[in-house]
């Protein structure tokens, strides 16, 4: 059975597909990320669910959580769709000088506005179908708990958050990347993003499903609105850099500076295998 991608491999993968990325055509782009934004809203309904009600303590409430979240990037990464924190890793190619700066916003703004009507779709679907009243009304309680902690947060721990958030899931999709099988994949998604959720980083995309549900499903109104757009902006902005800094651009100077083709770099990509 053929090992997983060496890193120097994947680091080229990742360059292409951002370029393929970039090119794609904007109803495409939209379909898919509105796809992506309801894969994500239902890993967060799915996380609502299974913590409710838990009698097995933090820790393992968190961790059980958390492997349910992962199956919104599960079905973004198997299923094929657009997430806009994934995308983040455009700017690897975007380093390389393959693509423009326009590129990449056009990418990122189409990706985050489907991604958003993905949620929201999936918000009025869950109400509609009464999915908070489950257990006398726990899910809904729990959903309301959950907005109410990140509106809560300042704008400093939602940023840092956000940036720790999409590193994990920047690298989830990084070693993703490597593999060559679904199983491959799935298994390279569960742990870092079972991190991210049980550890209490926070997703912009998936607190559009969090924030608006408990919006939605709190009568005493204590869930503040400018709690979650305060949440939504600096989480948002946090995702970016994590993505961005901490994944693509390690990466890029580690394996992709200086051209993929370069001479001097050339052997050692050659044999990036025998040297991880």
């Amino acid at each position: 059975m053929p090992d997983a991608h060496p890193p120097r491999e994947i680091a080229a993968k990742v360059e292409t597909l951002g370029v393929a990325k970039a090119r794609m055509g904007t109803l495409t782009v939209l379909v898919l990320a509105v796809l992506a934004g309801a894969f994500i809203a239902l890993g967060a309904l799915f996380f609502i669910v299974v913590v409710t009600d838990s009698g097995l303590g933090f820790g393992v409430t968190r961790l059980l959580g958390g492997l349910a979240f992962c199956l919104g990037l599960v079905l973004v990464l198997v299923a094929g769709a657009e997430l806009f924190t994934g995308n983040n890793l455009l700017t690897t190619a975007w380093a390389s000088g393959l693509i423009g700066s326009r590129d990449v916003l056009r990418n990122w703004l189409l990706a985050y506005t489907g991604n958003v009507v993905g949620c929201l779709g999936t918000v009025m679907l869950v109400l509609w179908g009464g999915i908070a009243g489950l257990d006398a009304g726990a899910v809904g309680e729990t959903a309301i708990r959950v907005a109410g902690a990140k509106a809560a947060l300042s704008l400093g721990e939602a940023f840092a958050r956000g940036v720790l958030c999409n590193a994990l899931v920047c690298l989830a999709v990084w070693l993703a990347m490597g593999g060559r099988s679904v199983a491959d994949k799935i298994l390279a998604v569960l742990f870092p993003i079972t991190a991210f959720v049980a550890i209490g980083f926070e997703h912009s995309i998936a607190n559009w499903f969090f924030l608006p549900i408990g919006l939605a499903l709190d009568p005493q109104h204590t869930v503040p609105v400018a709690g979650v757009a305060r949440n939504l902006i600096a989480v948002t902005a946090g995702n970016i850099v994590g993505g961005t800094l901490l994944v693509a651009g390690v990466y890029w100077v580690a394996y992709l500076r200086g051209g993929r083709r370069s001479g001097s770099d050339a052997p050692d990509r050659a044999n990036g295998h025998r040297q991880q």
